[in-house]
């Protein structure tokens, strides 16, 4: 009689289980989804080789109805299993961390802005400080003007000039970092 052990039953290749599947389906199907809210600059970047799934992608952004677009990104999900879809996910995760870069970027500016705000004439210089080459008495206007806005309660003109200063600013200069 032989001896029987259960570890000997798993060493089987088995196929995934329905749920595992199922998964991998639905996750295919969000990444369809992901690919259609990309603009066709963005989607230019991604390697998409069948022409099938991109034509698929371009047609579900015209569709309005919730359930015709439903329906259609599960069509598109059905086409991704047919390629691999680990560059594509390379893809979109590199432009997923830019956005990101990007945004905290842009909040890195508003709050020097906010800084320089709130530190008045002193403020001038920690703008200095982050950007050598900064037109300082242009800055200088800029916080004065504020300070006038602030106190005559009109809209912050001049908080808006500033931001506007500072990413222009860094556009020249670059990333600190």
């Amino acid at each position: 009689m032989a001896d029987y052990t259960p570890d000997s039953e798993f060493e089987l290749d088995e196929p995934p289980s329905k749920s595992a599947r199922k998964r991998q389906m639905h996750a295919l199907q969000a990444m369809g989804e992901s690919l259609v809210e990309l603009n066709d600059r963005q989607l230019a970047n991604i390697p998409i080789e069948d022409e099938r799934l991109l034509t698929a992608i371009r047609e579900c952004r015209d569709i309005r109805s919730h359930s015709a677009r439903k329906r259609h990104l599960q069509f598109i999900g059905k086409l991704m299993r047919n390629i691999d879809p680990e560059p594509i996910d390379d893809a979109l995760q590199q432009l997923h961390s830019a956005r990101q870069r990007s945004t905290e970027a842009f909040h890195q500016l508003e709050q020097l802005r906010t800084d320089i705000l709130a530190a008045g004439q002193e403020g001038v210089e920690l703008a200095m400080a982050r950007f050598p080459s900064a037109d300082r008495q242009h800055l200088r206007q800029l916080v004065l003007q504020h300070g006038r806005e602030v106190r005559s309660n009109k809209p912050p003109a001049a908080s808006r000039k500033l931001f506007a200063y500072l990413k222009e600013l860094q556009s020249v200069q670059g990333d600190p970092d």
